[in-house]
């Protein structure tokens, strides 16, 4: 009910710009399990509108690209924040699409930038997406959640990983994916994105109405 509004204007935006074949999906991990960086490389998600397939071949280009990630399911068992943008993709696309999932426990800089340049090497070519899953500021006053957010969001803007995450560091932005963020970022620059956009911003006090402690959401599209 909170970061649903904010993400239907990224998927109202690819609803318009036709279907992807594949599409790579970073989330954070949030359990502690499994693997440090890890792909699923085989088998198909269940939904409430369906199968979605895991791209196989694409999975393992990213595993033979990538020295640091690991085929581990363990670490996808009980993540939520890939299997949530599911079902807007199928809304749009049915199951005519597949796609891959890759979960951060580690979120350096630098780990985070390699798994976007492999991904982008196993995407050349290839009608892909690539979407990256997280929130923003946790619990914090609407003032400083957009304060914070905001530096955030304008170095995501510039595609400037470095300042992203110095800003995320520097300040204790405390968004729980932005090695994800990151990854996306490094990805689209490799795969020759020139453009990004803030699509919308809000925090749970949107809806709500009670701004003393809310979590803040962005939608953000990078486009050749």
């Amino acid at each position: 009910m909170y970061s649903g509004p904010v993400a239907a204007h990224a998927y109202y935006k690819l609803a318009v710009d036709g279907k992807p074949d594949v599409i790579v999906i970073f989330s954070p991990n949030h359990t502690g399990r499994g693997s440090a960086l890890a792909i699923m490389n085989e088998g198909a998600w269940r939904t409430p509108l369906g199968n979605v397939e895991i791209d196989t071949q694409t999975a393992n280009q990213i595993l033979s690209e990538s020295r640091i990630i690991d085929a581990d399911e363990r670490a996808h068992a009980y993540e939520h924040s890939i299997e949530l943008q599911l079902p807007f993709l199928q809304y749009l696309y049915g199951s005519a699409f597949k796609f891959v999932p890759i979960c951060f426990l580690m979120q350096d800089l630098e780990s985070s930038r390699e798994i976007g340049q492999a991904v982008a090497k196993a995407l050349s070519g290839k009608n892909a997406l690539v979407i990256a899953s997280t929130d923003m500021t946790h619990y914090e006053p609407q003032e400083r959640a957009e304060k914070k957010d905001k530096m955030a969001i304008n170095a995501a803007i510039k595609m400037d990983e470095e300042q992203y995450y110095s800003a995320v560091e520097s300040y204790g932005i405390s968004t729980c994916g932005y090695g994800p963020t990151i990854a996306a970022m490094a990805a689209a620059k490799a795969l020759n994105a020139k453009k990004a956009q803030l699509l919308c911003y809000k925090t749970s006090g949107d809806i709500t109405g009670d701004f003393s402690a809310v979590v803040g959401y962005a939608s953000i599209a990078f486009t050749k």
